[in-house]
């Protein structure tokens, strides 16, 4: 079996972070690990506190799994802090997985910030020369690249400045874009839409987490890069399709809507 190991934070709600994660890893087939980077108090409506995870405690956890696991694809979400972004950063130089898939997580769907301003300068430095592909959404492009986002242009821009921070490759995300959610992928060379429907629901809670999970996943399980993430663009708008609702809020959405109830009472 392939496996997948997530480094981000724990989300309380079960909605994103670690657990969109790993339901998204186990849909695929993949066998999921864990790094926790933070614990939040979260449900669907707010982030209610954040408590980082010691440095020592995330450094041992990538170790544990390293030293024993064969790891074939890398999956890195919340970080938090300069100290957390150095430390996975120095766990992968020492650790060299062949696949790192980088969501660079800096606001909450709740618009709680969740990586500090030292955060994402170690960030570019430290963690997007090693990453296969980064794979942000229109605000976290424009924080690290300092560009204004707003039309096609600044897309195909936006993607060369973030490549020419060292990743291999880049998805630019345009769930926040008016009409439909279409995402440029850029591999260095040559620019890729990924068409995407608009689908009208409020529940969106781990969105971001789940696709990144999903390309992470495919590429695992063998797929070259460009048709794992088409594949996973495909999975995460049925997910969203037949998302539900649950709590007072942006609820989650169906890692699981493919498989039959029976199926589905085996894994949830």
């Amino acid at each position: 079996m392939k496996t997948a190991l997530t480094i981000a934070g724990s989300d309380s709600g079960g909605g994103a972070g670690i657990q969109a994660d790993l339901k998204t890893f186990s849909a695929h087939g993949v066998f999921g690990m864990s790094v926790i980077t933070a614990v939040t108090a979260q449900n669907t409506m707010e982030v209610r506190s954040v408590q980082a995870i010691d440095t020592g405690i995330i450094t041992d956890q990538i170790a544990a799994i390293f030293e024993d696991i064969h790891v074939d694809a890398v999956k890195i979400g919340m970080l938090g802090s300069k100290e957390i972004v150095e430390t996975v950063a120095a766990s992968l130089n020492t650790f060299l997985p062949a696949i790192v898939i980088l969501d660079p997580v800096m606001i909450s769907k709740s618009g709680h910030h969740l990586l500090d301003e030292k955060a994402v300068s170690a960030l570019k430095t430290e963690l997007l020369p090693l990453a296969t592909l980064v794979t942000p959404n229109v605000p976290e492009a424009e924080v690290l690249t300092g560009l204004s986002i707003r039309t096609k242009q600044d897309f195909y821009e936006a993607c060369i400045s973030i490549k020419e921070l060292g990743a291999k490759a880049v998805l630019l995300k345009g769930g926040h874009s008016a009409g439909n959610p279409n995402d440029l992928f850029y591999d260095g060379t040559d620019f890729f839409w990924i068409k995407g429907e608009r689908i009208h629901t409020k529940n969106t809670h781990g969105t971001g987490c789940t696709l990144s999970s999903a390309i992470t996943s495919n590429l695992a399980n063998g797929l070259p890069l460009r048709q794992s993430i088409e594949q996973a663009k495909t999975y995460i708008s049925e997910a969203i399709r037949n998302s539900f609702s649950l709590g007072k809020g942006h609820g989650p959405v169906h890692h699981f809507y493919s498989f039959s109830k029976e199926e589905r009472s085996d894994l949830i």
